[in-house]
Order: structure tokens, then sequence, then C-alpha cells
């Protein structure tokens, strides 16, 4: 009996030390991740564009304010009441980008300033939405 118990206390006393050894080694050897290039326009899983917005609704006319880490500022010529001035974000950049109305749609921040714009996959890609959205920018 004497044996079955010493060895129990030994097999766990084995594995705590095992555990902060490895533990240990583990912090010793975790490299950090290089940080990702933050850009308003990314692919989502399914494979669809999406576009960060600064809205800026009431303006005077329509147009791309600038292009940051944040998202693109859009100003709209619409004002902020009952939805008009998301249907006219979507209109605005669906000529900017060149594409159908159904192409693109509103996905999150109806009633935010903050919102999340969806391109369908295969209309555009993100190098040429970028190019474009910084042409209409300057």
């Amino acid at each position: 009996m004497r044996r079955v118990f010493t060895s129990v206390n030994s097999r766990i006393m084995s594995k705590n030390k095992g555990k902060a050894k490895a533990a240990a080694e583990s912090s010793s050897t975790k490299s950090t991740p290089a940080p990702k290039e933050l850009n308003p326009i990314s692919v989502d899983k399914s494979g669809n564009i999406c576009i960060q917005i600064l809205a800026k609704p009431g303006a005077k006319q329509n147009g791309i304010t600038g292009i940051s880490t944040e998202g693109v500022g859009v100003q709209i010529a619409a004002p902020p009441s009952e939805g008009e001035a998301n249907a006219e974000l979507v209109k605005f950049l669906s000529k900017v980008l060149g594409l159908r109305k159904s192409d693109v749609s509103l996905d999150k921040g109806s009633r935010s300033r903050n919102k999340i714009i969806l391109i369908t996959k295969g209309a555009i890609t993100t190098e040429a939405a970028e190019q474009l959205l910084r042409k209409e920018s300057e």
C-alpha cells in the first residue's frame, strides 16, 4: 500500500513541476505578432468587401473627406432622419465605385455615424475600391 501512495504523490508533484516549467518555456519563446496594417477596406469571411465609413450627414454636397485608419470620411448631402442619409450614402458610393446600387449595401450602423458598407464579392477588388476612393477624395 505504501508504494502506491508514494507513486501517486510523486506523479502529482511531477505534473506540477512540469506545468511550471512548460509555462516558463512558452512565455520565453513567445514572439509578438507583427501588427497588421490598419486599413478601412477589408474582406470578410464570405468574401464580401467591407468598408468602414465615418459619415457626416447634412453637408452641402456629397464627397469623400479623407481616408484614415479609422475609416473613410464621407459627407452626405441628406439629413440624418428616416434613413435618408443612409440611402444617399449607398447611392453615392455605388456611383463613385462604378457599381450597381444592389451591389452596395449598409451592413451595420444605420443609426450611427460609424457605418460598415458591404460590397458583393466579385463586384470589385479591394485595391480598385481603395484607388477609386482615394481618387475621389482628392
